[in-house]
């Protein structure tokens, strides 16, 4: 009997649930926010590249630019929807412009983690390029 063994295409989002919140006070808004604080293995991704699949948050502003926001799972259970945490989400910037789709997408870039701006997500891919969709 033969077995075929399939290769699962390389996903990291596994990688950005090494993460704890918690708050501190941010000067320029004059409150408490939430902030990331990574973990040691995250914390060592940064600035490496990663690959993520997923799908594209429709924000209707942001639509056929080269940023958009990505999550790991569909619309109606992303994050800013309720049901997940902003592990589960990215900025995405890329190198080319994108076209939205509600396919899920695979894409590939260069890992930042931000643990300083308030008023971005916790995790941002530059130079980032779908791989497959």
């Amino acid at each position: 009997m033969v077995t075929h063994t399939y290769a699962q295409p390389k996903d990291d989002w596994y990688l950005l649930a090494d993460v704890k919140i918690e708050k501190k006070w941010d000067e320029v808004m004059q409150l408490h926010v939430d902030s990331p604080v990574f973990g040691e293995k995250l914390s060592a991704k940064n600035g490496q590249i990663i690959e993520l699949s997923g799908y594209m948050v429709p924000l209707d502003e942001l639509m056929g630019q080269n940023y958009f926001v990505i999550s790991s799972l569909p619309f109606q259970t992303c994050f800013f929807c309720g049901g997940a945490g902003p592990e589960t989400v990215a900025e995405i910037r890329t190198k080319e412009t994108i076209s939205y789709t509600d396919k899920k997408i695979r894409i590939r870039g260069r890992l930042k983690l931000n643990d300083f701006n308030p008023l971005s997500l916790y995790y941002i891919l530059e130079e980032a390029e779908i791989t497959s969709n």
